[in-house]
This record gives structure tokens, C-alpha cells and sequence, in this order.
């Protein structure tokens, strides 16, 4: 029996054949006439179709080399860029109208994005259709693991909403596999807030603790992660706050009740273990994808982080990238020059190349001249060293450059074999603080100053702490929002907090003024969309 998957108006016959590599391929194509009855023979079978879902996501939410979340999570945020370099970049316009918040509804990287998300969401409820009528117990499937296999399905889609509800606010709820195409009407951001908290709420806890086993898959520790991000974001979603969820749900993190990677997740001692090629093991991690080099699904960060190939010689790597994003002036200021994060997770300053005093040269406006990273993007090249720049002012060398995740030399046996971390422990010591902060009217006290600075010390020497560290006078909300983004940089978070911090739309930073606009929160549904499926309705302003 072949089904539909319902996208919002788009359809597409998809085929139970579970891919190891990512999902690339955005035309409504059969992909397959196997039929499900001659699958789910087996409990590796069920873990295959199950996991289908899992593994398309890296293609829209990991930054990777296509324009998903991650790219509209960035670039419309206040820490990255895409700006033109000389002849390269400008891309019609794509990366100016982010910066700019001057997006339309007919933007490629928001099609894709929509087309991605809407994708994982049939993926999910086809899994979960099929799922309903295997025979578990004839494949030596117990009930506990059954019923936690169908509940990661239903935490994955709901984080899907979660992210979709982000970017698009009011779109439609779909749940089943259609038998004929439908045009699915859409609902309220309330309803679909609703929707995925129900979910969240219901299945987190039949989870299984997170282990080893289930690197790669969703335990309880990522429901839980989702659940308190949820809960942190809510007043902004739907004008209740619910910091008192948030904060219960980021103790069963902290406490232990959710599993961790050894047993309780711990944060890691240092910036680098968690982004290194051995973080499989990182105990700091609550949600990853598990790529791998070896198992030819690696994780390519090159295309939108990485310069052109003369840089590979820094690194001593066999990749490259299109020298795309750049951390624009104001956020690379941002770091103290003693906050070790500067150093670690940066590309800056003159290159060498690896090991050496040998300059790498440059290409392009620095054309067989030392090749020096800077803090500014305007035409030095030309002789301007004093203006603020501009988005259509780059050159190959604007901006620092990620350095967050490490790859390792090509020599490293485990060259390249880093995962993709969605949630870390990090993450949820913020979010709780966060929380403690907003329900005592903004003001820190100290035990959120102590999850804090318990993050915050491993960038500084021991010399350095005694005055890097905060105060409950010193760590305003204000504060709070600085250090998000100097600890997260480069991990998609940005845009959802400055939007929540109430600065995505009123904010000012280098090349951006103010919009003031707040239909802006939130992006237009593609026009293609609509003309397909006359039900959806476009969000306000636009």
C-alpha cells in the first residue's frame, strides 16, 4: 500500500528503505516502490523505520550545507553573517534580506527550510501509522521498549512543531498519513503550542534514560531538554510564562532522572571535549546526532562555516567551505580578551599553516599576501581601515571564522568523527537560571548565579576568575543574554533568545538597525505553499 505524507499542500510517496546518509533531495519523486508489508520483519527493521525521521533531520537543523533552521536561526540574529566578499556572496540577495530583516515570502532558503521541516513531519507520522500495526511481541519486542520506540516518535515530531512554531507561528497540525492528498487548514500559534506541550508532556516520561545504547536516538534526557526550552519560551509563545516548569523540567536533567552519558550528565571541564572527534562519549551531551567519518555520514560543517581552500593548510584538513558565515565586529567584541572562548573557538588573526611560521596566502583581494582574519568587514584591501562596513563591503578575510568543533588532522584515527550536539547540559544550567531570574522579577539570585558561573569559569584562568566571575548584582538579564550568546555561539540558538530578550526586532548591532516591526518574529509562509494548499493562511504583515 503506498501513502501520501501530508506537507501542507505538498505530497510525496516515500519509501520505507531507512538511508543512512542525509536527505538532499527536495522534488516530489517516488522514492521507492517497496511495499510495508515485506518490511518490519525484524526488530532491526522496526529501530530502521523508526530512526528514518531521526536521520532526515540532520538536513535541516544541523548547519550543514543546505539552508534550514540553523541558516534563519543565525543570520537574522545578531552574532553571524553572510555579507558579499568582493565577487562572491551576494546570492540575489538571500543573506542581505536576513541581516536586514527585509525577507519576503518568496525566499529559496525559507522554501527550503519549510520543505525540510514539513518532510520530517510525514517521515514521523508514516513511522508512526506503520509502527501501530507490527506484531512486537512475534519480533522478541517487549512492551516497555515498544511503547519507548513510539514515544520517541512522538517527542521527535513534536520537536519539529517546536521548531516550525518558531519560525512560522501559525501553521497547520497534521498527524496521520492521508490516504489522498489534503489541504490542511492553519491553526493558531496557541493551538499548535498546545499541541506540542500535550506531547512532549505525555510521552517524555515513557522515554528510556539516556545511555550509550541510545546515542543517536531520543531519550529522556532530550525530551526533557525540549520540554524546558518549551517552557522557557512560553510567555513569548503564547503569554504565560512558565518558569516553574522550566526549572522542574531542567532538574530531571541536572538530578539525574533522565540518564546522562555515564550515568549523570556532567559538564564537561574544559571548552573543547564537548565539540571534539571523540564527543560520542561527551558527558556534557543530552541530545546528538551521531555522525561519523567511518560510517560515511559525516558531519560537514564546511560548506557554511569554513573558508575557501587555502585555510584547509591552517587546519590541516582534506575540507573546505564557500566562505560563507562570519561573526560580524560586535559579536566578536563581545569577548573579554582573557575569556579563553576567544581563542578556542575562533579562527583569527594571521594563518600559518599547521605547525608552522609559513604564512597561507591569500586568493582573492589579498591575492598571495598573508593571509590575516579581522574584526571588521570593509574594503581594507582598498585602503579603508576606519568605516563601519557594510554587508556588500566583505572581503575573504572579514570577520572570524568558526573554530568551535574540532575535526582533528587527517592523520587523527578518529579524523572527522565528530557528532552534532543539539542539547547540552550547559544549555539547561541557563535555561534554569533563566528561569529562577524571571520569577524573581530579574533579579539573579544565587544559585543562579552559581549555574552560571559553574559554565562560565572554564574560560578563564584561575588568575582571571576571581574578577570574570558574577554577582548576583552583577548578573542582570541583560548580562544573562550576553553570556547565551558568547557560551552558544555557532549552535543555532540565537535568534529564539534575542526574540524572547525582546531585542530581535528593536535591537541595533553593526550593520542592523531596528525594524521595529514585530510581525518580523516570525517568517512568511512561502507563497509557493499557498498556491498549492489555498487553506494556509499567511501570517500577519506580509
Amino acid at each position: 500500500m503506498k501513502r501520501y505524507l501530508n506537507k501542507m499542500g505538498r505530497t510525496v510517496l516515500v519509501s520505507l528503505v531507512v538511508l543512512i546518509g542525509g536527505c538532499t533531495n527536495l522534488d516530489e519523486n517516488l522514492y521507492s516502490e517497496l511495499e510495508k508489508d515485506s518490511f518490519y520483519n525484524s526488530r532491526l527493521e522496526v529501530l530502521q523505520a523508526s530512526l528514518r525521521p531521526f536521520t532526515h533531520m540532520q538536513a535541516w537543523l544541523a548547519p550543514t550545507g543546505q539552508t534550514g533552521y540553523f541558516y534563519h536561526a543565525e543570520l537574522s540574529a545578531d552574532q553571524l553573517a553572510w555579507p558579499q566578499k568582493g565577487r562572491h556572496g551576494y546570492d540575489g540577495g538571500d543573506h542581505f534580506r536576513q541581516h536586514y530583516h527585509t525577507w519576503t515570502d518568496n525566499e529559496n532558503p525559507t522554501r527550503t527550510a519549510w520543505i525540510l521541516m514539513w518532510t520530517g513531519v510525514g517521515y514521523i507520522n508514516s513511522a508512526i501509522a506503520d509502527l501501530s500495526e507490527v506484531d512486537y511481541v512475534a519480533l522478541d519486542i517487549s512492551e516497555e521498549e515498544m511503547a519507548a520506540i513510539v514515544a520517541e516518535l512522538h517527542v521527535l515530531r513534536a520537536f519539529h512543531y517546536m521548531k516550525i512554531m518558531e519560525l512560522w507561528g501559525n501553521v497547520p497540525i497534521s498527524t496521520e498519513v492521508a490516504e489522498e492528498p489534503t489541504n490542511l487548514p492553519t491553526q493558531p500559534r496557541e493551538e499548535v503550542f498546545e499541541f506540542i506541550r500535550t506531547e512532549l508532556e505525555t510521552y517524555v516520561p515513557q522515554l528510556l534514560p539516556y545511555s550509550e545504547e541510545l546515542v543517536g536516538r531520543v531519550s529522556a534526557s532530550a525530551g526533557y531538554a525540549m520540554l524546558a526550552e518549551l517552557y522557557l519560551n512560553a510567555e513569548y509563545f503564547v503569554g504565560t510564562p512558565m518558569w516553574d516548569e522550566c526549572i522542574a523540567a531542567c532538574d530531571k536533567i541536572i538530578n539525574g532522572e533522565a540518564g546522562g552519558l555515564g550515568g549523570t550528565p556532567k559538564l564537561a571541564p574544559d571548552l573543547t571535549t564537548t565539540f571534539s572527534n571523540t564527543n560520542q562519549h561527551a558527558t556534557e551531551s543530552l541530545f546528538q546526532f551521531a555522525f561519523s567519518r567511518q560510517g560515511g555520514f559525516v558531519f560537514d560543517w564546511g560548506a557554511h562555516l569554513m573558508g575557501y581552500s587555502n585555510i584547509s593548510e591552517a587546519l590541516d584538513v582534506g575540507y573546505s567551505g564557500n566562505n560563507a558565515m562570519v561573526v560580524i565586529p560586535t559579536a566578536f567584541d563581545a569577548y573579554a580578551e582573557n575569556d579563553h572562548r576567544k581563542s578556542e573557538w575562533f579562527l583569527f588573526g594571521p594563518q600559518y599553516k599547521y605547525g608552522t611560521d609559513e604564512p597561507i596566502l591569500g586568493t582573492e583581494e589579498w591575492n598571495e599576501r598573508p593571509f590575516i582574519y579581522v574584526n571588521s568587514i570593509r574594503r581594507e584591501s582598498e585602503g579603508d581601515v576606519t568605516s563601519e562596513g557594510s554587508m556588500a563591503e566583505g572581503e575573504e578575510n572579514s570577520g572570524a571564522r568558526f573554530n568551535k568543533y574540532k575535526s582533528g588532522r587527517v592523520s587523527d584515527p578518529n579524523y572527522r568523527e565528530n557528532h552534532y550536539i543539539m542539547y547540552r547540559l550547559t544549555e539547561i544550567y541557563f535555561n534554569k537560571a533563566e528561569a529562577i531570574m524571571r520569577r524573581n522579577g530579574g533579579t539573579a539570585t544565587q544559585e543562579a548565579v552559581d549555574l552560571i558561573n559553574a559554565c562560565r569559569e572554564r574560560a578563564f584562568a584561575p588568575e582571571d576568575w576571581p574578577e570574570a566571575r558574577y554577582t548576583t548584582a552583577t548578573l542582570t538579564l541583560d548580562e544573562l543574554l550576553a553570556e547565551r550568546g558568547r557560551e552558544f555561539i555557532f549552535e543555532g540558538k540565537r535568534r529564539t533568545d534575542i526574540i524572547r530578550f525582546g531585542k530581535f526586532t528593536n535591537g541595533t548591532w553593526w550593520d542592523h538597525e531596528p525594524t521595529n516591526d514585530p510581525n518580523r518574529e516570525i517568517y512568511p509562509i512561502p507563497y509557493t505553499q499557498i498556491a498549492i494548499n489555498p487553506n494556509l493562511e499567511q501570517n500577519p504583515g506580509y
